[in-house]
């Protein structure tokens, strides 16, 4: 049976809140969710009051480039301080917790241990056994940094996936009587979430699972090569740990960067083949912000297409071909095209794609859209609703593009195959069945 530091895992201690804690207050949703929805963030605000929350330990995104951004990151530091110092969060044992997190009708369950950051790199060509699943944007890191660097607790939004279609690692515990951490709604239409402890000792069953995948990796992939775990959520918050920890271990002797805590990150396991999985698409809007109108943004992004695609052209939208572009089939009768929903000005197209170069349409959209962004200025938003595409494409600057979704199952096989996926192929359910913040850990030494 191998040991857990050999397939880049470690049993952390978990940092929860004192008992007493309303947790619905307790618990926001990842940073990186609704950022183009201040309203969500202030109702967020208005909720929490001046209960504890996590929401005083992250940044929202929807912050990030505003006047507000320097001054709540130095509010969060202060509270991670203040938290620890009177009592607000407490230490558990070395141990895990099961999560059982109900949303939108469905339940998946999940795994939070800490990851070996010397087993992730994000960079393309990756052999490691946390791999990447889409490409790391590096600009995204500096504002994550500064929160990271120096920070006595870490709260992550992060889950990994490992693919168990036996089901051997996760679920068996759920069968097993562990101590139940807390229970409770979480705010905003989050669902409901129970966590169950569960000490280092009571863990073999999962470690021997474990080894067992691991086994099977090193028969697939060869000596060196096993790919035990693919980013769900959260990639570039695990890349700024991973940034964070490369500065650090400049300074340490080789005895101290054994334990040092900055060498691991907590995060969440889940199985790709949990049936409470599902992947949801990640749809785009463009923002002219005064540059350019929507319908120009639509047109200018079919001519940069044109470029590698020389068969791409706006089309008019019956109603066929947009239940063909939400539900992700591909035009008929042939199979060597794209169709891709798009709103302008409440306005409603169809781009046609036909022999894409692209084995994916986000592949073959996200690149053009890339160039758009850097020649001509506007902003790009990334959002999980379809609603709410149509109504931020509603404005006569903005357009969205409705993008379909991607078959979980093939996941792992395409990450070994090709490495990481074109950015925002895929989310795990939408928004509000995002990971909530939650548990936490210690970074101090």
């Amino acid at each position: 049976m191998h040991a857990f530091s050999e397939m880049g895992l470690r049993i952390p201690r978990i940092q929860l809140p004192k008992e007493g804690t309303d947790y619905e207050k307790w618990a926001v949703v990842a940073c990186d969710q609704y950022t183009s929805e201040p309203a969500y963030w202030e109702e967020a605000d208005r909720i929490v009051g001046t209960s504890p929350s996590t929401l005083r330990m992250i940044l929202p995104e929807y912050y990030l480039g505003k006047p507000q951004e320097e001054e709540l990151t130095r509010q969060i530091r202060s509270h991670m301080k203040q938290y620890e110092e009177t009592g607000v969060l407490r230490t558990l044992p070395e141990g895990c917790m099961l999560v059982k997190r109900t949303a939108a009708g469905r339940t998946r369950l999940g795994l939070v241990i800490a990851v070996d950051l010397e087993a992730y790199d994000y960079t393309k060509g990756s052999t490691s056994l946390i791999r990447a699943t889409e490409r790391t944007i590096t600009e995204r890191i500096p504002p994550r940094l500064r929160i990271r660097r120096g920070a006595p607790v870490e709260l992550p939004h992060i889950i990994i996936l490992i693919d168990d279609p036996e089901k051997t690692v996760i679920e068996p515990l759920a069968k097993k009587k562990g101590t139940v951490a807390y229970e409770t709604d979480l705010m905003l239409d989050g669902g409901h979430i129970t966590g169950t402890f569960f000490p280092k000792e009571e863990l073999g069953g999962v470690q021997e699972a474990f080894s067992r995948l691991y086994d099977k990796s090193t028969e697939r992939f060869g000596k060196g090569k096993e790919f035990l775990m693919a980013m769900g959520d959260g990639n570039h918050s695990l890349a700024t740990a991973k940034a964070a920890w490369e500065e650090i271990k400049q300074t340490l002797t080789p005895q101290e960067l054994e334990n040092h805590p900055a060498r691991y990150a907590l995060c969440e396991l889940e199985n790709v083949h949990d049936d409470g999985i599902v992947f949801e698409p990640i749809h785009r809007v463009l923002f002219g912000e005064g540059k350019l109108t929507g319908e120009e943004i639509v047109r200018k992004t079919v001519e940069i297409l044109k470029k590698q695609n020389p068969d791409a052209y706006l089309a008019e939208e019956s109603d066929e071909a947009g239940a063909a572009g939400r539900e992700g089939a591909q035009c008929t009768p042939r199979t060597d095209c794209y169709r891709i929903p798009v709103i302008f000005g409440g306005t409603r197209r169809m781009l046609v794609i036909d022999h894409p170069v692209s084995g994916l349409e986000v592949g073959a959209l996200q690149t053009a859209l890339d160039e758009l962004v850097r020649t001509k200025g506007v902003r790009i938003d990334y959002i999980h609703g379809e609603q709410t595409v149509s109504e931020l494409a509603s404005l006569e600057e903005n357009a969205g593009f409705l993008l379909p979704s991607m078959d979980k199952h093939r996941l792992f096989p395409a990450v070994a195959a090709d490495g990481a996926l074109p950015r925002k192929t895929f989310s795990m359910g939408h928004a509000n069945e995002k990971r909530y913040y939650l548990e936490g850990r210690s970074l101090r030494v």
